[in-house]
């Protein structure tokens, strides 16, 4: 596994969970407002505000909120986000991207600037490192939706191109455009998924050890705690031991 999802199960847990909780609200209610702003407000008829209001529903966000949320992308005082992807180094040559919804270019470039060069490493130009990395959709199913080979077989069906399963649950991947088209095949076979959403895989990890894995969980962790920031990656892998250590 990359380090991003890793060290994000950490962090949350040593964090304070109403903070979480709160942040990780506010930062799917923006998406879900962005997305029913690119189509009609029903979910039923737009394809992205389905797949934002079926996330934040699995990450239990009150059905208020999610209303306010839509409501809120049809109001006179409506705000306009622009979505923004930044690249760039961490600690040990690690590749970051970070995705931003922002009402404020000049903000966030200069926040997310900041929180680079604060922890050792430098922004890079668009395309500096999202080569190294694939865009592809990921499909998540909690573990009891069946065992390895049933999900396998069912991703298989429908035309997936990957499925990976650990203590965390089951993975699928397609590619970006057969987002849609792969999780309704899925949803026939297993069900609603957990998170159906776009993301960067990275191609191949970098090994780091404590010390830069350390510095990296702090880099990510700021990146996130950043209102405007939406999603972080990186492609930097850690062994047990050192998981183990940074779990106690």
């Amino acid at each position: 596994m990359a380090g991003h999802s890793q060290f994000k199960n950490i962090m949350h847990r040593k964090g304070k969970q109403d903070g979480i909780r709160s942040k990780m609200f506010s930062k799917l209610a923006r998406e879900i407002t962005v997305a029913a702003k690119t189509g009609l407000p029903d979910p039923s008829m737009n394809a992205a505000l389905r797949l934002a209001v079926q996330n934040a529903k699995a990450q239990s966000m009150p059905k208020d909120n999610i209303d306010r949320a839509i409501k809120k992308a049809s109001g006179a005082d409506a705000e306009t986000y622009d979505a923004i992807r930044y690249e760039g180094y961490g600690p040990g040559g690690v590749a970051v991207i970070v995705e931003a919804l922002t009402d404020n270019r000049n903000r966030t470039a200069s926040s997310v600037r900041s929180t680079f060069s604060k922890a050792g490493g430098a922004l890079g130009e668009t395309g500096s490192v999202s080569f190294s990395f694939d865009h592809v959709g990921e499909i998540t199913y909690k573990l009891e939706v069946g065992d390895a080979d049933a999900v396998m077989e069912a991703a298989i069906m429908a035309g997936a191109e990957d499925v990976t399963t650990d203590e965390n649950g089951h993975s699928i991947y397609c590619g970006f455009e057969d987002i849609n088209e792969v999780s309704k095949a899925l949803e026939e076979a297993l069900g609603e998924a957990d998170t159906v959403k776009a993301i960067w895989r990275p191609q191949n990890t970098i090994p780091v050890d404590e010390e830069k894995a350390v510095s990296l969980m702090k880099l990510i962790d700021t990146l996130e705690d950043d209102d405007d920031v939406q999603n972080v990656y990186s492609n930097f892998e850690v062994d047990d031991e050192v998981m183990a250590k940074l779990s106690a």
